[in-house]
């Protein structure tokens, strides 16, 4: 039983500006939290702010609701923007 992945108009346009090979891959990791929305290498970041996973440079920021199946993309960004706030 597989997850459903939301994302906001906000992380559509930061993913639409990515360059072509990192947009792919980002789109392709997205999607794949589908099935795992806690695949190896993401990292459970502190005070309940969710989970990042890593496609080259750019970090995705997500939360999963457990009860709902649920998949939340917040934020896509470049690694030395996206720990900002």
């Amino acid at each position: 039983m597989s997850y459903e992945v939301h994302t906001t108009g906000k992380v559509e346009k930061a993913i639409a500006r990515l360059p072509s090979d990192a947009y792919d891959r980002m789109n392709d990791a997205i999607d794949a939290l589908a099935d795992d929305p806690r695949p190896p290498g993401c990292k459970n970041l502190g005070g309940g702010d969710g989970y990042r996973i890593r496609v080259g440079e750019w970090r995705a920021i997500y939360r999963v609701n457990d009860r709902e199946r649920k998949v939340d993309v917040v934020q896509v960004a470049h690694r030395r923007d996206v720990y900002r706030r």
